[in-house]
């Protein structure tokens, strides 16, 4: 999932390639998308990006001609427009020619020239959204990359709130106070720290200065989204330099600040596929030999050491881990002869066996029964009707009126 430095650097990435490309037409949105149209169209604009902690801004602006500002069907002038963008769990933006415009792009800026060009939101989960005529999010805490110093005391201000009730490695994830901090950049922080994840938020956050570090904020520069990292010396690395130890908070942004100044290859649109620095800047986050839980959220978060108290009692952790696991423990009961005990999935199963198996035996049994007394009903009717008849009539038997009376005339014909 895209985090606080990989939207900044699609914030880059928009603006150094749309930097002098003029852009015309509509705004085209993908038929498959559930977002919102944006209602922008003009003959000429430009496109710049900001960022802020977990959001990107696209400013489309039109290009006055000869000092008159454009005009639209409907007779008013182009006013400029802000689009707002959540990059969900694989959103990112491409500029490529027309013919190639990716499969997953559902939102689409052309430009005027020929052959077009065409800057894409691609989206292949479609988890992302946008906003037209939007602003950041006012329920997200200021960015822990460019407003340090306003991030540090929103956190500690704010103590008290029942965020910081939960786990350190979740309140990590309330944007509300950690606004860029994402999966792997809080297994990397409390890794390095050595932090577990599952101790009380409130715990490891209590005691710590309001002013400890005095970090400069840092503002973008004007017609840019923020000022770039590429000096010799950049202003994470002088911080670092002058910190004598760092805290949680310290590392909320300095970390993210090193994945930035890796220069694109955390996140490269026009290179995707190449993550081998950002595989091997990684020291924690899917790194093996490290331990993985789930957490009360069903986030996989990645550590070393004890998970601390507050960890799942039942806690799921990955597929892989579970196969390793069973692989395991296999291993261990043929070395010893010993037969596992059944998992739970197993006990259910056998016994919903056993209850089929029950219900089965016990219609089966009803069917031969009355299938036994049909049996015995139908021979005994055969029987009955292959019976000879008796000349004398056995004592408590019923014999039929005809022969009855013949009988007793035989009889009365005998005493004569």
């Amino acid at each position: 999932m895209p985090e606080g430095p990989e939207l900044h650097l699609a914030s880059r990435f928009v603006s150094r390639v749309c930097a002098g490309v003029v852009f015309s037409g509509p705004v085209e949105k993908s038929e498959v998308s559930k977002n919102s149209e944006v209602p922008f169209t003009c003959d000429a604009y430009s496109i710049t990006a900001t960022s802020r902690g977990k959001e990107v801004r696209l400013t489309l602006t039109p290009i006055e001609e000869e000092g008159e500002p454009q005009a639209v069907p409907g007779g008013k002038a182009c006013q400029p427009v802000d689009i707002v963008f959540r990059f969900g769990m694989s959103g990112f933006f491409r500029f490529t020619a027309g013919s190639e415009m990716p499969k997953h792009a559902h939102l689409r800026f052309y430009t005027n020239e020929t052959p077009r060009r065409v800057l894409s939101f691609v989206d292949v989960r479609r988890f992302g959204s946008w906003e037209p005529n939007g602003d950041w999010q006012t329920d997200r805490g200021p960015c822990v990359m460019f407003e340090y110093q306003s991030f540090r005391a929103n956190v500690l201000s704010n103590l008290s709130d029942r965020a910081f009730d939960k786990p350190i490695c979740e309140a990590m994830l309330n944007q509300k106070y950690f606004n860029g901090i994402g999966n792997y950049l809080r297994a990397e922080i409390l890794y390095r720290l050595k932090i577990p994840p599952f101790m009380k938020a409130r715990t490891v956050l209590d005691g710590l200065l309001p002013n400890k570090r005095e970090l400069p904020e840092v503002k973008p520069e004007q017609g840019q989204c923020h000022p770039h990292q590429d000096s010799e010396m950049s202003l994470s690395k002088k911080i670092k330099v002058k910190m004598e130890s760092s805290d949680i908070l310290d590392l909320c942004h300095s970390v993210p600040m090193e994945v930035i100044n890796m220069g694109g290859k955390g996140y490269d649109p026009e290179k995707p596929d190449d993550y081998s620095m950002f595989q091997a800047w990684l020291q924690c986050y899917c790194v093996p030999g490290m331990k993985s839980l789930r957490d009360h959220n069903g986030r996989t978060i990645w550590f070393q050491g004890d998970p601390g108290p507050l960890a799942p009692k039942v806690s799921k952790s990955p597929k892989s881990k579970r196969k390793g696991k069973k692989q395991g423990e296999d291993k261990t009961d043929k070395q010893q002869g010993v037969k596992g005990e059944p998992s739970a999935k197993g006990i259910k199963k056998e016994k919903e066996g056993a209850q089929n198996k029950r219900v089965k035996s016990h219609s089966e049994s009803k069917k031969t029964k009355e299938n036994k007394r049909k049996g015995s009903r139908s021979s005994e009717g055969r029987k009955k009707q292959s019976k000879p008849e008796r000349k004398d009539d056995a004592p408590g038997t019923t014999v039929p009126r005809r022969q009855r009376r013949r009988s007793m005339r035989t009889k009365s014909e005998k005493d004569s």
